[in-house]
């Protein structure tokens, strides 16, 4: 592991005994394994034991089923930013990407296993740290240890049930324990309970954690600054829409928790919150530090999750899953790398001094052993943030676990969460224009002229609360790419509906070389022997010459020509018919592309509660739609 982080070398599972039959009955989706023969007493008996018990509850997070695949890139698509694995829904991956997912998927029953095991191993913690008697009585040391463990637990259990309540809606909770020959019938709790219930957890938590500076840990463990940044951040999807039966609907007291979001990111940007958390200078160096696995020094990145051991209960498939594909020596290549790609019109969002474009956006394939580029077509660029190129030391070949952290929460996040909830209470003040032109300000090397007049030139701007909003919207869109936060924005906003069937329509114009694409060359031309970094021989932005012989000394690639008539029929839903021509029609049969299968008002916004859950608990609801 990472010689930075230590905390994440020591222990990745949790001792609690066998022997005490604490869990051994529980239902799957509430199980955790024993894994040592200590007793629950033995390990609570000292702060090395709560420690290791602690570390154990953050495990869950990686892995496989955690945020090294699953969570991080198979949930979040597909979006208006990007399209998950290619192809037509096959009960697996596929079928989560094209919104036609099934109960009975295992990409779907796994993952929530692992998030219930990580909620049982927290609610074992948050219930034996606060009963050591040197959590009261004990050196002052041992006491601040104690505190910040059970801060930690709380924490981390208002994030596996977050992540249960963003992607599930109202899923069964328990904060006890589970007891050996207990038998559950837990029902569907109602999300705005469940998410009320951990935000006030959070408020405890933030009392009990140190900050960072404070904790002398590495951002793989929950500081103060990262429990107020995921506070806002659940408290403004407690204010947002969510889905009900097969209606979206928005509580009516949701200003009271943009009023919670808002003060905790007040908090966050005081002069002294600054000197814990802060923007990095430069986009590039908060992702370029988790490819070059060392640490980031304006800890922007709040929160991580630590990967490990390349294996698939601790390690990360990103810059593998996703990131620019490897060309094997067939010239093809494998099913399950660089399988994210980016939706064609999210290139042409970015301004072309946009900084945060060539890092969030791959143009290029990486060769099979070595890491020298080709260029490839604009329906085959995929996301830039986590790549194999970038890793260091250098890895060549098809190594799949390439063990890089996953960025829970990062502090532009808190800039922006200010801004939207300071517009939402009190319109776009200076408050909220500053916050959000900090973070553009940054993505343009510093010049915030430039950032402003770009954003003006894109249509947008920062006067009138609804103007400011479509702006926030939009920025948070450039900002957060492959960072599998947009489409839960889009939920909590409810414009999951409207930003699809944009990004469809931007897609059809595309096509057809339409305003605003109607300057998108058909070709481009990038400059051979292949190098690195890449170098494309003309602009993104000017129509192909007429000769379309590749120049001396370049290669030709198909860039829009790629987005053609079969691409655009991809993301019609099954049974359409679509006009491929002005001569020819299709039948969609096969839905394939972006969010193919997705149709409002079927209650596909949520997944499927597993099949395995609802048969072992008979007072458990399935979703509406499933």
């Amino acid at each position: 592991m990472k010689s930075f982080l230590p905390f994440r070398a020591t222990v990745v599972a949790l001792a609690i005994a066998s022997s005490a039959g604490l869990v051994s009955s529980c239902k799957d989706y509430l199980e955790v394994e024993p894994v040592a023969l200590n007793t629950t007493a033995y390990t609570f008996s000292t702060v090395a034991g709560a420690t290791s018990a602690v570390i154990g509850a953050y495990d869950p997070l990686s892995g496989d089923q955690g945020y090294g695949t699953r969570l991080s890139m198979y949930f979040p698509y597909d979006t208006d930013e990007m399209i998950g694995s290619s192809g037509a829904a096959d009960g697996g991956r596929r079928s989560i990407a094209r919104y036609s997912a099934l109960a009975t998927n295992s990409e779907i029953n796994n993952p929530w296993n692992q998030l219930y095991q990580g909620v049982e191993r927290t609610n074992i913690c948050i219930q034996q740290i606060p009963q050591m008697a040197a959590y009261t009585t004990g050196s002052a040391a041992d006491t601040a240890a104690l505190h910040r463990l059970h801060g930690e637990a709380l924490t981390l259990r208002a994030q596996y049930l977050f992540e249960l309540v963003r992607n599930w809606g109202d899923v069964p909770v328990q904060y006890t324990p589970s007891v050996s020959g207990q038998d559950f019938n837990l029902p569907n709790i109602d999300r705005n309970e469940t998410l009320s219930h951990i935000i006030d957890d959070l408020l405890q938590a933030e009392k009990l954690v140190p900050w960072r500076s404070r904790a002398g840990t590495a951002s793989e463990r929950i500081t103060k600054g990262a429990v107020k940044a995921l506070r806002a951040r659940i408290a403004l999807f407690r204010g947002g829409y969510s889905l009900k039966g097969r209606q979206m609907v928005r509580p009516s007291d949701y200003l009271d928790y943009y009023r919670i979001a808002r003060q905790e990111c007040v908090d966050m940007m005081t002069p002294t919150a600054r000197t814990e958390h802060k923007l990095n200078t430069t986009f590039k160096e908060v992702f370029q530090s988790i490819n070059e696995l060392r640490p980031e020094p304006a800890n922007e990145i709040m929160f991580q999750v630590g990967m490990a051991t390349a294996t698939v209960a601790s390690g990360s498939k990103l810059g593998y899953y996703n990131g620019p594909r490897l060309r094997n020596a067939t010239g093809t290549y494998g099913s399950t790398q660089g399988a994210v790609t980016i939706a064609p019109p999210y290139f042409y969002a970015f301004d072309s001094t946009d900084t945060r474009r060539d890092i969030t956006i791959t143009t290029y394939e990486i060769g099979a052993t070595s890491n020298f580029q080709s260029g490839v077509a604009l329906n085959a660029i995929t996301d830039g943030k986590f790549r194999r190129d970038w890793h260091t030391p250098a890895v060549t070949g098809s190594v799949n676990y390439l063990d890089y952290n996953w960025p829970i929460i990062r502090y532009a996040d808190v800039l922006l969460m200010f801004a939207e909830a300071e517009n939402e209470l009190n319109g776009p003040t200076q408050a909220a224009q500053d916050a959000l032109m900090e973070v553009r300000t940054r993505a343009y090397a510093g010049n915030r002229s430039r950032a402003m007049l770009t954003l003006t030139q894109a249509g947008f701007n920062l006067s009138g609360k609804e103007d400011f909003f479509k702006t926030l919207v939009n920025e948070r869109y450039l900002e957060f790419g492959s960072e599998g936060i947009r489409k839960y924005d889009l939920l909590r906003w409810n414009l999951l509906d409207a930003k699809l069937t944009e990004v469809k329509a931007n897609i059809e114009k595309m096509a057809k070389g339409e305003a605003p694409y109607q300057n998108v060359p058909l070709y481009m031309y990038y400059r051979t022997p292949s190098a690195s970094p890449l170098q494309w021989s003309r602009s993104f932005f000017r129509p192909s010459p007429t000769n379309t012989t590749a120049p001396s000394g370049t290669t030709r690639v198909n860039w829009r020509q790629a987005i053609d008539a079969q691409y655009v029929a991809n993301t019609k839903p099954v049974n359409t018919v679509y006009k491929l021509t002005p001569t020819a029609t299709q039948v969609i049969s096969v839905a394939s592309g972006l969010a193919a299968e997705y149709v409002p008002g079927k209650g596909k916004e949520l997944l499927p509660i597993p099949q395995a859950t609802l048969s072992s608990d008979p007072a458990l609801v399935q979703n509406e739609g499933y």
